[in-house]
């Protein structure tokens, strides 16, 4: 992935520079790189290992979450507030892959109404459902269902469906029909929510991340150049137009220069860097003493993830270890107040436990299992700031979780849905009912908010910290900086109903389309 020289009369250094090599960024950059007359560079903050024997196996075992584990060595931390009084720490991948390399392999796409929203805060008609059909098929390859009007099978991505015959997955898939909830044997087709396998790209046991589904395929293009352990500290900016980037690499500081800058540094990064470049809210840069290039009150201004909760059950028995993936079934459903038909509640069910998930083993005899419950509806409710003891330093994350009563509503909703599940008979055959919270707290609202707030975490699904709109438009342009864009979900203006990471690749795919073709 090594660039060469550059063509006559054209500027020295890289067409386009890419900052970061995760779900969006990685997409990206392989596509520009098609173009055998652009040069690209990529740089990423962490390591870039080559092809798979280069990466470390948990990285690549879907049976585990790197991400899970606290202090993994691919993993960036940043504190975060997801109340008043809940510190957390939520985590994004430093490696190539990003958090596509560490997190579960959940690569379900986003629903048509997102799409619909995200078009009328201002994407416009390229972002409905109906355009981003044909790229949504073009990045995947389909192994279960190939191609045909709503799968593809030629893209860089690798979809299998997670394996059901698990014990614990049968007696969660018969609950479910005990219950009423449909089938819902495809969750990437737009149909009525309900339990099924969970879309993943982790195919016979392997996490393929996009670092090596997108640009290892690359390798040897002389047009493309992926660098790690290069840190991007902010963007340089002459007369209104980006023109390169102060990166640090083994703790030496250089300017690269380039014709376009493309920030795919994720949704807590990329705008952290915006700011540090003096691109944001006028007052608030201000009042840091950084200097003002252009005003763009959305930067961090507002932002949206999903309040998760674990849910663990105890096994009645001994049950074998999953084959593939930590990932069993899902139940999708919408909330009472049936604002969105899609299904804003998510039960999401782990094959291993959460003590495994958290060491990086497997099997931990006589463990709980768990289930993972989250509400996904797209409400922003977060805001992200420069720390004013040390802008450089993270970013301070105040996610703004239970700050209404139908935050606190919903989740009751979705752990009473999952506590009545295990009680039925059907699931029965595995496991006795949930061990936390029991019965007495289920029963009751101000309890049941109590156990919630004292157990509350996230999905780490941030979105909309630069919002398509008021700081971006469609192709991800940073309004009033030429030569700037922001391509990964900071740009989505709310977070869609299912966990991002296909829709974050997507961008890099609409971008990268873009780009190629030279929309305006």
């Amino acid at each position: 992935m090594r660039r060469t020289g550059h063509a006559r009369g054209r500027t020295p250094g890289p067409d386009v520079i890419v900052v970061g090599a995760g779900a969006a960024g990685a997409a990206l950059a392989a596509r520009l790189a098609e173009d055998p007359d652009r040069r690209v560079l990529v740089l990423e903050s962490g390591p870039v290992p080559g092809l798979p024997p280069s990466f470390p196996p948990e990285l690549l075992d879907a049976r585990l979450v790197p991400g899970a584990r606290p202090g993994h060595p691919a993993v960036q931390p940043y504190p975060a507030r997801l109340t008043a009084g809940r510190p957390y720490t939520v985590v994004r991948g430093r490696v190539l892959g990003g958090s596509t390399t560490v997190n579960g392999g959940y690569f379900v796409r986003a629903r048509r109404e997102d799409f619909e929203r995200w078009a009328a805060a201002g994407g416009g008609p390229v972002w409905s459902y109906e355009r981003m059909l044909p790229l949504l098929r073009a990045l995947e390859t389909d192994l279960d269902d190939g191609a045909g009007p709503l799968h593809g099978d030629g893209g860089p991505v690798r979809i299998r469906r997670t394996d059901l015959r698990h014990p614990a997955a049968v007696a969660f898939g018969a609950a479910a029909r005990r219950l009423g909830f449909p089938e819902e044997p495809d969750k990437n087709a737009q149909d009525p929510p309900g339990f099924g396998p969970v879309p993943s790209n982790a195919v016979d046991g392997v996490r393929v991340n996009t670092g090596l589904a997108y640009l290892a395929r690359m390798s040897g293009r002389p047009n493309l150049r992926v660098e790690g352990d290069s840190t991007v500290l902010g963007i340089v900016v002459e007369r209104g137009r980006a023109t390169g980037v102060v990166v640090e690499r083994h703790g030496r500081r250089a300017t690269v220069r380039g014709g376009e800058v493309v920030l795919c540094a994720g949704a807590l990064r990329s705008p952290q860097l915006l700011l540090l470049s003096g691109v944001g809210p006028r007052a608030e840069l201000a009042a840091l003493g950084i200097p003002v290039v252009r005003d763009v009150p959305a930067v961090g201004a507002r932002f949206g993830d999903h309040p998760q909760l674990v849910l663990e059950w105890a096994p009645r028995r001994p049950l074998p270890e999953p084959a593939g993936s930590w990932l069993g079934g899902a139940l999708h459903l919408p909330a009472s107040d049936g604002d969105h038909p899609g299904g804003d509640l998510e039960i999401l069910q782990s094959l291993v436990p959460m003590a495994g998930l958290t060491s990086g083993r497997v099997s931990v005899p006589g463990a709980p299992l768990a289930f993972l419950v989250s509400v996904q509806t797209p409400r922003p409710t977060g805001r992200l700031r420069l720390d004013p003891a040390g802008p450089g330093q993270p970013p301070s994350l105040d996610h703004g979780y239970l700050s209404t009563a139908e935050d606190r509503r919903r989740l009751r909703e979705v752990v009473r849905v999952t506590a009545e599940l295990a009680a039925t008979a059907d699931f029965a055959e595995v496991g006795g009912g949930l061990t936390d919270p029991g019965p007495r707290v289920t029963a009751e609202d101000r309890l049941l908010d109590e156990w919630i707030r004292g157990h509350l975490g996230t999905c780490h699904h941030t979105c909309g910290t630069v919002p398509l709109g008021p700081a971006v438009d469609a192709y991800g342009r940073v309004h009033g900086v030429a030569g700037l864009r922001v391509a990964d979900t900071s740009i989505l203006p709310t977070p869609p109903l299912r966990g991002p990471a296909a829709t974050a690749v997507l961008i890099g795919e609409l971008v990268a389309d873009a780009m190629r073709r030279g929309l305006t």
